[in-house]
């Protein structure tokens, strides 16, 4: 059966690699641990106090300080791997870790997993056909050397590199190994990673080469696997989830997202907040639970994509020079409804304007197809108007010839509702808030595409919670900014609340509220 030696570098936090190590090893796993030599003593010395006399941890022979992007970080890993290998006789498989991972199955389950594929994870591909690079530096990483940190000795890496660009002080990359690309995180069998060692004391070229290469722990195990090791033997993935959001930073995971993170295919997942105490409790359990079954649904990306793309919305272009500052005017109400079931909003905005001669518009940043009158161009497109939404909404009133509007808006787009009540225009904000059952929700992940038609029932279902606290959270953020003309009407409460909140948000007489409110089926599904 598969035994695991973790291999774990870290820099801080003693305590949380105290737990995350007896965690590990309480099931007969094992780890070798680097921490970096950057971190003080008395860090370091915690720890191995800590962990001295349990028989499954280890630690790297030398401590060397890392920096992001410098060989230190493969150095301290072959420590690592070394101490490990000469530690742990009986270890299986070798698996990489960072401070911020932790396991999303139980340790029954990983040595099933590992029995059953028996292969090698890391993430591998072609350095130069790939385009796993997406900005800066690329074939510069390789064919220059660079001898000192980016981040720590910036002016002496960018002189170092420029200089050798300026006289074309390039060269070769090794001619017998293809150099690959991929994530840092892995898990290796025994045999390979023996056979990486044997390999790096026949070719101390390979050290010199990588060792001056930039970001080398994204090159160097993902070369050598390849270089040793038959293709079909390579999965060629990491074990690890992990995210990127789209300006390249790691996603982070917090106490709401363990039903998700159970439900990927993955072993561990990177990275988890120093702050989800919930979350790290929960998983720390769950690595010595038996008998637990996993639904994987991977459904992880698109729902992470959905909750953070559609908070996103109106944020992607700044506004131009020409709108800051631009006002509706001190004179004009914008009347703003949020409400997430967009098709109740759409029926009371039907009633306010069959009862009253205030101009509406539907969810005019949200839906493409809003019906609008001709703006010159600007309201062809969701792209534009979100761009220049007070443009657009100053041509709405013009258009309509009304000093009073009524827009829709999803709660999610906030900062579209901040933006207006920062104004000198006048703005009422309602929230309408609706009951959101299993059903509904479960509809609405189909509908924006988290779910597929053929998507598993138990999959889909294990979305229900996410979104209830999603869509919980929206409004929480609403009412917590505390706008001045906030006002609120819900789904349960009686007809006589709502009415006088709807006559207070347009203005309009007790009598004019009831026939608005009138509609019977306004919440229904």
């Amino acid at each position: 059966m598969a035994r695991v030696a973790y291999i774990l570098l870290c820099h801080k936090d003693p305590d949380a690699i105290i737990a995350q190590a007896e965690q590990l090893t309480a099931t007969g796993d094992c780890m070798a641990i680097h921490f970096d030599a950057r971190a003080s003593v008395v860090a370091y010395d915690r720890i191995h106090s800590a962990l001295k006399d349990n028989p499954n941890v280890t630690f790297a022979t030398k401590r060397i300080k890392c920096g992001w992007g410098g060989w230190s970080l493969v150095q301290a890993t072959l420590y690592a791997v070394q101490a490990a290998v000469d530690a742990f006789p009986r270890a299986t498989h070798f698996y990489m870790l960072s401070g911020d991972c932790m396991a999303i199955k139980t340790a029954e389950y990983t040595h099933w997993f590992l029995d059953e594929n028996d292969k090698d994870f890391v993430e591998s591909h072609d350095f130069f056909a790939s385009n796993w690079i997406k900005t800066g530096m690329k074939e510069d990483r390789l064919i220059y050397r660079h001898f000192f940190n980016e981040r720590t000795h910036s002016r002496l890496f960018y002189t170092s590199y420029g200089f050798q660009k300026r006289f074309g002080l390039t060269r070769d990359t090794p001619a017998d190994l293809q150099i690959m690309i991929g994530s840092q995180w892995w898990c290796l069998r025994r045999r390979t990673v023996e056979m990486i060692l044997d390999f790096l004391k026949q070719r101390p070229d390979v050290i010199r080469f990588f060792s001056t290469t930039w970001i080398p722990d994204e090159t160097f195990f993902q070369t050598l696997v390849r270089h040793l090791i038959p293709r079909e033997e390579i999965e060629n993935r990491t074990p690890t989830f992990l995210m990127f959001s789209d300006y390249g930073m790691p996603v982070t995971f917090y106490n709401d997202h363990y039903d998700m993170l159970l439900g990927q295919d993955y072993l561990f997942a990177r990275k988890i907040s120093s702050e989800a105490h919930e979350l790290k409790e929960r998983l720390g359990k769950l690595y010595a639970s038996e008998g637990v079954e996993f639904k994987i649904s991977n459904e992880g990306r698109n729902l992470h994509g959905f909750l953070t793309g559609r908070g996103r919305v109106g944020r992607r272009f700044g506004r131009r020079f020409w709108e800051i500052g631009n006002s509706l005017g001190s004179e004009r109400e914008i009347l703003i409804i949020a409400c997430k079931k967009w098709h109740v909003a759409k029926r009371l905005v039907d009633q306010i304007a069959s009862e009253t001669a205030i101009p509406c518009v539907e969810y005019l940043f949200n839906e493409e197809d809003t019906p609008l009158p001709d703006l010159g161009g600007i309201e062809t497109t969701l792209d534009k108007r979100s761009r220049h939404r007070r443009a657009v909404v100053r041509m709405l009133f013009d258009a309509f010839e009304s000093d009073k509007l009524v827009i829709c808006v999803d709660p999610a787009n906030l900062e579209i509702i901040q933006d207006f009540c920062s104004d000198q225009v006048i703005t009422h904000v309602l929230e309408i808030e609706c009951e959101h059952s299993d059903d509904y929700l479960i509809g609405h992940a189909r509908r924006v595409g988290l779910a597929g038609e053929n998507s598993p029932a138990e999959s889909v279902a294990k979305l229900v919670p996410t979104l209830r606290n999603s869509l919980a959270y929206e409004s929480e953020l609403i009412r917590a900014v505390g706008f001045d003309g906030y006002l609120r009407i819900r789904e349960n409460s009686p007809r006589a609340e709502n009415e006088a909140a709807i006559a207070s948000f347009l203005g309009v007489s007790q009598d004019t509220a009831q026939a608005v409110m009138r509609l019977d089926y306004l919440f229904a599904d």
